[in-house]
């Protein structure tokens, strides 16, 4: 089974929809798709409302996703752990023991706009507008993730 872990700031906002976006497009039975954030600030939360809303609006509940924060051995459960931004990225490899668990992380949106190294913007002090959109961000990268594992 190939494991898959999302990962931005609180776990409430990108990851959440990345989690819910990627697990649609993948079967259950080969692939695990988790969540966390580098902070602890929301650990136990469900995801914000504005992100459970934009996934019912394309069909997805994430409303049952519990935030979780990122710990060291995620490294050895997961093959890919994909984040939301640079700061997401330098927290994730700060944490990082050896040249393998540095390989695993790398910047969703490279896989839509392949080493143009763009974050996805956090949504949480923005209006609905920004939910839509990082939605769309995230949905074009996870096709082209569900695309290159199966």
């Amino acid at each position: 089974m190939t494991k898959i872990l999302m990962v931005c700031l609180g776990n409430i906002c990108r990851s959440p929809l990345a989690e819910g976006i990627l697990r649609s497009k993948l079967p259950t039975k080969d692939y695990f798709i988790d969540s966390a954030g580098t902070g602890n600030y929301h650990t136990g939360s469900a995801p914000d409302k504005r992100s459970i809303d934009i996934a019912k609006t394309f069909g997805l509940n994430i409303s049952n996703q519990k935030a979780r924060q990122f710990k060291v051995s995620d490294f050895d459960n997961f093959d890919y752990i994909y984040v939301m931004d640079d700061s997401n990225y330098e927290n994730v490899i700060a944490l990082a023991r050896n040249e393998n668990d540095i390989n695993k992380v790398q910047l969703i949106l490279n896989e839509a706009y392949p080493n143009e190294n763009l974050n996805v913007p956090d949504p949480y002090y923005g209006g609905t507008d920004g939910f839509k959109n990082v939605y769309l961000m995230l949905d074009e990268a996870c096709n082209n993730i569900a695309k290159k594992l199966t």
